[in-house]
């Protein structure tokens, strides 16, 4: 059996950018298009130089692109025949398409594009006809149009299919939980780039007010898929650095529709927990019947496009809805090389959250609380770069630990560029991934009594870069306290972790059932949900259309309060609130909210 994590432990790059005076040093992977091909697992993610292999959807293997362009975003893979096709993003020229029978060890062969287009689709039908379905704005909408597969060249003129319509559609308006930001705090942001990046220009930081402040969601990011004579039309809204980035679908029994929105919608949507984010992907069907969404997760503290790739179980109803589980969407789960329920819940409880932690030092508001509230956002600094520095949890009792997922952030690396590096120019943005090898080397402890550890993983000299790794300890092990010494990172930078998580199987009983749940209608698109304070670690409100349909999930801490911002207007709703402690999950009772 194999176990993952989110965010996919994979090997995040670097990049450095150059946009009109601000420069920014991240690590990158988003708008994740993900295929099966000759019996393996290929993911394509944007701003990485290069793809993913599998065998199981768990272990990746790295392997570089060649011949293609790099640093246009969002690649989109679709297998026709014996090929793996592959396009990516330009508004500036004529976008190719490529194809290889071999990734791995051949070369991609150019199909000379005749017109730019931004976030590209390829679909292949049964009937071997060939559609093309690309878009990204927050103006116009999404095309699609058919392709002549000898040439890819458009047959007829491309179909206006998706456009933003937030009067209706709750889950695309934009802002953190959809309230937009008010003038005064996107001008607070606008200081804090200045005092990061002093020698940014005020052209630029137009754009950047421009783009903290603007209301109309981006429609953008097609997927399509066909599942019992129907055709799903998937898109990304209202914009990737909100932790409500999701995705949506609408269904038609054409390709080029026309198109009505789901009933279920938005079907990927991840706003809570310690990293959310949920928007931008593709839907893929394993070797053995399942289905599985990849979309793009949010960070988004160095910069807007500070990003990552989370992996999801996902499937078609009865009734042909199409739906994601995210309850627990960054939890540790299992996955065999067999049919799997999409809607199991999690074997392994959370352990560390807001649990007692100190470090060997710190920085001054990123001190080592941080690295346990569940904010991936937050993080423990250390005071130095040498190596050595460490970061432990007191989980307060002995706990049969099962699994520790360590999570590394960057603090401003705004670095110089590499000697002979040169920027390439993507839209407005200059930038330079960085194809260097870099290690990520720590080790990892666990301890009864804080005074004789144990190794539990030993990865002092790794030669690996994985700033989410997850260690597994699947017949558990018994331990109080949780040590990580970090002994190597890139760049020589402090150590910063953003999540020393541990999960497990608590002790104790089971939390109550939640009492007191109220529902208001606080808007046509907006619904309020409260409910009593108890002793739970945590809470997962769900909701849907029907009551048998709770695809839709939000996980809160330390709140008794959440503001559904995702409803779509005239749909009943119902709504669940499930509470969790560190022994498992105790479910709500259903009840209708919308009429």
């Amino acid at each position: 059996m194999t176990y993952m994590c989110n965010p996919i432990n994979m090997e995040y790059k670097y990049q450095y950018t150059d946009s009109r005076g601000l420069n920014v040093t991240y690590r990158e992977a988003a708008d994740p298009s993900m295929i099966l091909f000759k019996g393996q697992y290929y993911l394509f993610p944007s701003m990485t130089a290069g793809f993913l292999v599998s065998d199981n959807l768990t272990d990746w293997t790295f392997h570089p692109l060649k011949d293609v362009p790099v640093y246009d975003y969002a690649p989109d893979v679709r297998v026709i025949g014996e090929y793996i096709y592959f396009s990516a993003s330009s508004k500036a020229k004529n976008c190719s398409f490529y194809r290889s029978k071999d990734p791995i060890n051949g070369s991609f062969e150019e199909i000379e594009g005749t017109f730019p287009f931004w976030d590209p689709n390829l679909f292949l039908d049964d009937d071997g006809r060939v559609y093309f379905y690309w878009g990204c704005s927050n103006v116009t909408p999404l095309y699609g149009v058919e392709l002549n597969p000898e040439n890819m060249q458009p047959i007829g003129e491309p179909i206006a299919l998706v456009q933003s319509n937030i009067a209706v559609i709750g889950y695309e308006r934009n802002g953190e939980n959809h309230v937009p930001r008010p003038p005064k705090e996107v001008e607070e942001m606008v200081k804090n780039h200045v005092k990061m990046n002093p020698g940014a220009t005020e052209e630029f930081l137009q754009i950047i007010r421009k783009s903290l402040g603007n209301v109309d969601p981006y429609i953008e990011g097609a997927w399509m898929d066909k599942h019992n004579g129907k055709y799903y039309l998937q898109y990304s809204a209202p914009g990737t650095q909100y932790n409500v980035y999701a995705d949506g679908v609408y269904i038609s029994d054409n390709p080029l529709g026309p198109f009505t929105l789901a009933k279920n919608n938005p079907y990927s949507y991840k706003p809570g927990g310690f990293l959310p984010g949920a928007g931008h992907g593709s839907t893929m069907e394993d070797k053995h019947g399942n289905v599985w969404h990849s979309s793009t997760m949010r960070v988004s503290v160095n910069h807007i496009f500070e990003r990552r790739i989370g992996l999801w179980p996902a499937g078609f109803d009865q009734d042909g809805e199409l739906f994601c589980n995210q309850r627990y969407g960054d939890w540790p789960f299992q996955i065999d090389q067999a049919a799997l329920n999409p809607w199991n819940n999690p074997e392994w409880m959370l352990l560390s959250y807001r649990k007692p932690a100190k470090a060997s030092s710190f920085e001054e508001g990123k001190d080592a609380s941080k690295a346990t509230n569940e904010n991936v956002q937050t993080w423990w600094k250390a005071a130095s770069n040498r190596s050595g520095e460490w970061f432990e949890v007191d989980l307060k009792q002995v706990c049969d630990v099962r699994a520790v997922q360590i999570n590394f952030a960057d603090d401003q690396l705004n670095l110089p560029l590499p000697e002979g590096a040169t920027l390439q120019q993507v839209g407005q943005i200059q930038r330079y991934l960085d194809e260097r090898k870099h290690v990520t080397r720590w080790l990892l402890e666990g301890s009864v009594d804080g005074t004789e550890y144990f190794v539990m993983e030993d990865k002092s000299e790794a030669d690996t870069d994985l700033p989410h790794d997850l260690v597994v300890k699947e017949g558990g092990v018994k331990a109080r306290y949780i040590r990580c010494t970090v002994k190597e990172l890139p760049f020589n930078q402090n150590a910063c972790i953003s999540g020393l998580r541990v999960f497990g199987i608590g002790e104790g009983e089971l939390p109550k059932r939640v009492t007191g749940v109220q529902t208001k209608l606080l808007s046509e698109l907006d619904l309020s949900v409260t409910w009593d304070n108890d002793d739970a670690v945590g809470y997962n409100v769900l909701w849907g259309f029907t009551p048998d349909k709770l695809y839709h999930s939000h996980m809160v801490f330390g709140v008794n309060q959440l503001t559904i911002g995702a409803l779509i207007k005239g749909e009943p709703v119902y709504v669940r609130v499930d509470s969790f402690n560190e022994v498992g999950i105790t479910e709500g009772e259903v009840r209708k909210a919308v009429e």
